[in-house]
């Protein structure tokens, strides 16, 4: 059991992540620690995809098919996933621009960012 999780340690890794960042945004009273918490779970879903497209066998290469190899026999990692997950890591860096905007804004107009409280404010208004 313990070789098979030293050998797939980014899995380990991963549900760490996932745990600890489904944690924070749930359990978390701040809004800002919520933001971490959802970047962690990102994190955790990009180390997922990256894990998955990870080829552990001799004689595996990168995705480029060699003059002498035929296209069946050439054992190559697929880049499918690496693209995902840039395309991916851009869209979360603009939820997370998105998300720090809005809490500023929050910040500003409310003096606050427990979410407790502006619960209450908002039963106030």
């Amino acid at each position: 059991m313990i070789d098979l999780l030293a050998s797939r340690y980014t899995y380990v890794l991963m549900f760490v992540l996932l745990g600890i960042g489904i944690y924070m945004a749930i359990a978390s009273e701040n809004l800002v620690k919520k933001l971490i918490g959802v970047n962690l779970f990102q994190t955790a879903i990009f180390l997922f995809f990256v894990s998955m497209a990870y080829i552990d066998a001799d004689g595996a290469s990168a995705p480029i098919v060699p003059h002498h190899g035929e296209p069946g026999e050439v054992m190559v990692a697929s880049p499918l996933p690496q693209v995902i997950v840039l395309t991916a890591i851009v869209v979360g860096i603009a939820l997370t621009a998105v998300g720090l905007a809005l809490i500023i804004r929050i910040y500003s107009e409310y003096g606050t960012l427990r979410e407790d409280t502006l619960r209450e404010v908002r039963a106030d208004e």
